[in-house]
Parts: structure tokens; C-alpha cells; sequence
């Protein structure tokens, strides 16, 4: 192992650290900057991690797809619109590396899956809010949150990491919108959000380095 990779098992473990640790800081009484430090960590380190495993242009898009998730996570704390921008930004990366790798062939269930999966995510995610004013722009953001989480389970990466990472994304973003309507705020609907969302970035992340590393010299499926 060389100094790069000593680096980023070493980014990979303090994300760990991070990701899970930031639960312990919610009943604190953080200052605003401290606690979105914490909170952008998990997914930042993430962002090293993939970028100190990066060997080509798959490798990179998906450390800008990490980067614009931890900025997404500092943002929402700031302005919540921009927040959601810079997320969808790396859905729209996401969406990129996923359809540069797909999968040759899929099953008619797998089909099926990917085809629904984007209308009843948008359908839920417009219904959730109270607030029917915002329920367009939260209909428009889960489109591309869940045409991201589609194409993943739809590309050559591994389903049980890649894939199972993208619909634990998306679940995590439909409790947000429902804590938007019947949802109450409480530590266990806060867990409900940070437990799939930080969990499945750590699958999407892993994964997708994991199998870059074992592919063959950067074959394309067609």
C-alpha cells in the first residue's frame, strides 16, 4: 500500500468517525459553525477519500459528487434553497458517472425498478409537504434525486452497495419532506434522516471506488 492509499483509508476511517459521531452533537449547544463542521465532515472526508482513490474521469466525478454533497450539507444549515442546489448539482454529476457506466443487460424486474421508482418518488415527495406552496420545488428536486438513485441501480456498479447507497438517499430526503408535513421534529425522525442519508453515501462511495479498481481497463457497456 502506498502513501496515497495509506491517506485514504485514513480519510475513509475519520469519515466514519464523523458521520456516525455527529449524532452526539445534537443535544449539544454547538455554535452554528461548529455544528455544520461536524455535520459536513462524514461526506467531506468522503470527498478526500474518493479523491485520493481517483485514476481517471469515473474517479473524479465521483469525488465532485461527494464535495457537492458535504456542501450541501454545510449549506442547508445556512440557506436551505442553496443547500438543495449544490445536492442536485451532484445528482446531476451523479446521473453522469452512472449512465458512463451502465449496465449491459438488465432483468425485467430490475426494468420495472428503475422505471417506477421515478414517478412514485416524485409523486410521495409532492404530496408530503403542508406547505402546498413548496410542494413543486420539492417534486422538481426529487426528480433528480430519484432519476439519480434509478441510474445507479441501473449501472454496472454493485447493487448491494451503489445501488441499495442511492434508494437509502432518496428514502432519507422523503422523511425530510415528511418532517416538511405530518412528520414531528424528534431525535428519531432526525436519525431517520441522517442514518440512511450519511449511510448511503458511505455505500454509494465505497462502492463505486471499489469497483473502479476491479473493472478492466475502463471497458464501456453499450
Amino acid at each position: 500500500m502506498d502513501q496515497r492509499d495509506r491517506l485514504a483509508q485514513l480519510a475513509l476511517i475519520a469519515s466514519v468517525i464523523g458521520g456516525v459521531s455527529y449524532i452526539a452533537s445534537w443535544p449539544m449547544d454547538l455554535s452554528q459553525a461548529a455544528s455544520l463542521a461536524w455535520k459536513g465532515s462524514g461526506v467531506g472526508l468522503l470527498a478526500v477519500y474518493a479523491a485520493l482513490k481517483a485514476r481517471d474521469r469515473d474517479g473524479w466525478l465521483l469525488a465532485a459528487v461527494m464535495a457537492l454533497g458535504a456542501a450541501g450539507d454545510v449549506l442547508l444549515g445556512i440557506q436551505f434553497i442553496v443547500g438543495a442546489v449544490a445536492f442536485l448539482l451532484g445528482h446531476v454529476v451523479a446521473i453522469g458517472l452512472y449512465l458512463r457506466n451502465r449496465r449491459p443487460a438488465l432483468s425485467r424486474s430490475q426494468r420495472a425498478l428503475a422505471v417506477l421508482l421515478v414517478p412514485a418518488a416524485v409523486f410521495i415527495a409532492f404530496m408530503l409537504p403542508a406547505d402546498r406552496a413548496g410542494a413543486p420545488g420539492v417534486a422538481f428536486y426529487t426528480l433528480g434525486l430519484s432519476l439519480m438513485a434509478a441510474s445507479a441501480w441501473t449501472s454496472r456498479f454493485p447493487r448491494f452497495t451503489v445501488g441499495i447507497g442511492a434508494l437509502l438517499f432518496l428514502i432519507s430526503d422523503l422523511v425530510i419532506f415528511a418532517k416538511m408535513g405530518p412528520l414531528p421534529e424528534t431525535f428519531l425522525t432526525g436519525l431517520a434522516v441522517w442514518a440512511p442519508y450519511y449511510g448511503g453515501q458511505l455505500l454509494i462511495c465505497v462502492g463505486v471506488v471499489r469497483a473502479l479498481t476491479s473493472f478492466p481497463l475502463r471497458e464501456k457497456a453499450t
